[in-house]
């Protein structure tokens, strides 16, 4: 059993430089901010030829705290294939488990498998990163290997993780209660052709929430969260084009009228990735954010007196550049100009009318793995 032990790891550290607002840090200020870091660990091991329990603790810190980088428990499952042949797999996975949603989301947090930093914000939440990355409970999955190509059929049953940014985001950290998870699912059907040129994807979820230890003026309320995402990609030797489009309803019921809303807002990007040669790949990309399709300038929110126009949407065009030296060593840059504040992470120590809706952002990355 010890001979199939593997243990991994990677650190991440970026330098992250604005004009206007402030991105993981003080990133306005002096020289920018280096509070961007990624650090993990992980190790899996075979106790049988069907069994496999792997497990990943993560140190990460984007702004904030230092001790927002306490290290945790990023995934850790127990994984057993009932069926696993030439034509197909059916296995189950107990524990907490990496939500297969888009096609990113379960290996996002390790640089090297992402085609830029940032991944497109306006379906890889970092501003509410908690929400969207792992389930408690348990997901089962079925892989059918065909001759047209491999489908792949995931679902997961469990609690969501919520955190203090989804409070944080919705408003409500203001307010003495809490919200506690409650049951959840997400689910992805993906199919990959055997060339590996074509490759589609669609995920959704219900991540739920009751509001608990309320005070007036809340009372004890439900939040619930409904994703749609639609992912294609054309892979071609030298290049690659990837799109996703999302639909997502939020809706706040219970707490009182003046917080209670349901709304439904819409993000796409299209990406182009071009690899010059076996170590260098460049990308352009452009990214939009809409947080409620029936108000998509955010005029509406901004005469109720809520905040700017602008922290309703997102405009984000991305140019960056990837070089791996060695297999194990990445360094990366890219530039964003943008356009509103709707993914832009909150701070409780600024408000959203101190932000300004122009503003351009430089990052840079150095990645190591083993």
């Amino acid at each position: 059993m010890l001979d199939t032990l593997q243990v991994h790891g990677f650190l991440s550290q970026a330098l992250v430089i604005t004009d206007d607002n402030n991105f993981f840090g003080n990133s306005s200020k002096n020289a920018g901010s280096l509070e961007y870091t990624e650090l993990g660990l992980n190790a899996s091991i075979r106790p049988h030829s069907n069994l496999l329990v792997a497990a990943q603790v993560l140190s990460r810190r984007a702004g904030g705290e230092t001790s927002d980088a306490i290290p945790t428990l990023d995934y850790g499952v127990v994984d057993y294939q009932m069926v696993s042949n030439q034509q197909r797999t059916i296995g189950l996975q107990l524990g907490r488990f990496k939500n297969p949603f888009g096609l990113y989301n379960q290996t996002r947090d390790v640089a090297f498998t992402r085609p830029s930093i940032l991944l497109p914000q306006s379906i890889y939440f970092d501003r509410t990163r908690s929400l969207g990355m792992a389930g408690d409970g348990a997901s089962l999955y079925h892989e059918e290997r065909t001759q047209a190509g491999v489908f792949r059929f995931q679902a997961g049953v469990g609690k969501a993780r919520i955190e203090d940014d989804v409070d944080l985001a919705l408003g409500l950290d203001r307010f003495p209660g809490t919200l506690q998870a409650g049951s959840s699912a997400i689910g992805q059907v993906r199919f990959e052709d055997n060339s590996g040129r074509f490759l589609m994807a669609v995920s959704t979820a219900s991540a739920n929430a009751n509001y608990q230890g309320s005070q007036p003026p809340l009372d004890n309320g439900s939040f619930q969260f409904l994703p749609w995402v639609f992912s294609l990609q054309y892979n071609h030797e030298l290049w690659s084009l990837t799109s996703e489009y999302a639909l997502r309803t939020i809706e706040l019921d219970g707490f009182n009228p003046g917080i209670d809303q349901k709304k439904t807002g819409e993000s796409w990007y299209v990406q182009y990735t071009r690899r010059v040669a076996s170590d260098w790949q460049w990308l352009v990309r452009f990214d939009r954010l809409i947080n409620d399709r029936n108000d998509r300038s955010g005029s509406a929110y901004e005469q109720s007196g809520l905040g700017p126009a602008h922290s309703q949407f997102a405009d984000d065009i991305t140019v960056g550049v990837q070089w791996m030296p060695r297999p194990n060593i990445m360094l990366a840059g890219e530039y964003h100009h943008v356009d509103g504040t709707g993914w832009l992470p909150l701070n409780t120590d600024a408000s959203a009318s101190e932000t300004s809706r122009h503003w351009n952002m430089l990052l840079f990355q150095l990645s190591l793995r083993f």
